[in-house]
């Protein structure tokens, strides 16, 4: 067992709660008991997620677990089972409810050894989400990179809706501009000025969004939904961030439980010095205004569970 604690240099714990740090050979990562964050990860020395500091909370979703739904909810408003719910709007200046309910969260670790930590939580009825779901999200190091799984059970005594996200900020240790995207997507969905209305998809191909073969970032502006995921015999479809000028590359891989990536080039970073210094590649069991669209919702039976994967690997 190696320490599960780390100090920010003073006697107060750290803002994110403890460090769980894992190893396997050369890779590293450090995991939050706030939100089960994934804080930092290096693979083969390599520094491949952009995350916070240990004296500092996260920013901009950077590692965070996105439960029971990922990414925004207009007016925090929705309808499920003849429930009407209102969540707490927490970004204000958008009117919406954004990234689930369980980013700030003290979690309980299940199991902590040199390479794996498993962190449970659950999300009890309130305002805003009226139904028990027991969440267990593990981080397990490898010799191929990165592996995190989650597992959900409806422990309540309705059906009740979930969606999930991740929200890892990708980086090679240089400005974003030139390195080269794949993102295995042929379609993608534009923002709808109707979010209780379901996504009309769009190809990808005239809209300066394919990137299914490697192509470089440049000036792109990338706040993206990405959904018709190409995936290999696995039932796996991998994004990767590479750099021709030789800082290697990254890729981020999901199974077929996400459906869709979010693409996120951090144009809009709370610190201007952070901007467009990593891309948020984000798994997402459902789009945008799901809650709202009914797009793509799970819907778990009392007893029921649900489970999905991804990961990191670096060469």
């Amino acid at each position: 067992m190696i320490t599960a604690t780390e100090h920010s240099g003073s006697t107060a714990p750290p803002p994110s709660g403890r460090q769980f740090r894992i190893a396997h050979g050369e890779h590293r990562a450090v995991v939050t008991q706030v939100g089960a964050t994934l804080r930092a990860c290096t693979l083969a020395g390599r520094k491949v997620i952009d995350g916070f500091d240990i004296r500092h909370h996260a920013s901009d979703g950077r590692g965070q677990v996105l439960a029971p739904w990922p990414n925004r909810l207009a007016a925090g408003t929705y309808t499920f089972g003849g429930r009407e719910c209102r969540a707490p709007l927490n970004e204000p200046e958008r009117g919406d409810a954004i990234h689930g309910l369980v980013r700030w969260l003290d979690w309980v670790a299940a199991e902590h050894s040199s390479e794996q930590v498993v962190l449970d939580c659950v999300v009890r009825p309130q305002p805003g989400y009226e139904w028990q779901l027991d969440l267990r999200v593990g981080y397990r190091l490898a010799e191929d990179g990165l592996t995190v799984f989650t597992t959900v059970v409806n422990s309540g005594a309705e059906a009740a809706p979930f969606g999930l996200g991740f929200h890892p900020y990708l980086t090679l240790g240089c400005r974003i501009d030139p390195l080269e995207l794949t993102v295995p997507a042929d379609c993608h969905l534009p923002p709808s000025a109707d979010p209780d209305r379901p996504p009309i998809p769009a190809g990808v191909s005239g809209a300066q969004l394919d990137f299914r073969t490697p192509g470089p970032i440049g000036a792109a502006h990338l706040d993206t939904a990405f959904g018709g995921l190409r995936r290999g015999d696995d039932g796996r479809a991998v994004a990767t961030l590479f750099d021709p000028g030789g800082a290697g590359r990254v890729s981020l891989w999901v199974d077929e439980s996400f459906p869709y990536l979010m693409v996120y080039t951090g144009d809009d970073v709370e610190k201007p010095e952070r901007r467009r210094e990593a891309v948020a590649i984000e798994p997402m069991t459902c789009p945008p205004q799901a809650f709202r669209s009914g797009t793509d919702v799970v819907t778990l039976m009392p007893g029921g569970s649900w489970r999905g994967t991804w990961g990191l690997t670096a060469g």
